[in-house]
């Protein structure tokens, strides 16, 4: 039980952090900064909670981890993703208070991010730093980024915590390659590669659901790549 509730702690963390470096500090620190704030809170993360549940955070990384390694059942799976979710909408809920506490939706002055003005075909807002494909970017676009990003994130995870990786630092690994992928993700649709963290702020944010199946199958199909790749690199071993 306890590897699921430090699930939900994490996951909620991420949330409220990571898209919270976006919804509280965007305007001022930029796309960079927002992508280096994403690999930190995972970094951390890692050492925090990677020796209770592996620190998945990610129902992309648990998929992975499920088709990689015998000892991670299906049971295991279904309880990560739902621990996952859990505590998204709980991070999603806690940035949803912060911007209504600073005076958002009341038309307070602070000049909150992470928002994303006329998306999709009606011209909408979303705001809590929802994954949205950005103007002039198709859902077509978005996926084969999404699946891309995911491939290498799930990739790196997968490679830094088997016996062939740097154990002590694993988490700079990949608390590295979430920051990189985000860097580069962030312009095309927010960058999700978690589905979770998808989940989490639009369900605060009722926009965003017209585009939230790209943040599902995307990274799931990147997470099954992940897996074959690394299934063909890894020596026998460790299948």
């Amino acid at each position: 039980m306890k590897k699921y509730v430090a699930e939900f702690f994490g996951t909620m963390f991420l949330v409220l952090l990571a898209c919270g470096s976006a919804v509280l500090a965007g305007p001022k620190i930029g796309v960079l900064g927002i992508g280096i704030c994403f690999g930190l809170i995972l970094l951390a993360l890692c050492y925090a909670i990677g020796g209770i549940s592996g620190c998945h955070v990610n129902p992309a990384v648990s998929l992975g981890v499920f088709l990689t390694d015998r000892k991670f059942t299906f049971a295991n799976l279904i309880g990560y993703v739902f621990a996952q979710l859990a505590g998204a909408a709980a991070g999603g809920a806690l940035l949803l208070w912060l911007m209504s506490a600073g005076g958002y939706f009341s038309g307070g002055e602070f000049a909150f991010g992470g928002i994303t003005d006329k998306i999709g075909f009606t011209n909408n807002m979303s705001y809590l730093a929802t994954n949205v494909c950005q103007p002039g970017v198709s859902q077509g676009f978005a996926l084969l980024t999404e699946s891309l990003l995911t491939f290498l994130f799930v990739f790196v995870v997968l490679g830094a915590t088997s016996k062939w990786g740097n154990g002590a630092m694993a988490g700079v690994a990949i608390g590295l390659a979430l920051g990189l992928v985000n860097i580069v993700g962030i312009p095309v649709d927010n960058c999700s590669v978690n589905p979770a963290r998808s989940f989490g702020p639009a369900l605060f944010s009722i926009n965003a659901w017209p585009d939230f199946w790209v943040m599902v199958v995307g990274p799931f199909i990147g997470a099954i790549l992940a897996a074959l790749a690394w299934k063909f690199t890894a020596p026998k071993s460790n299948l």
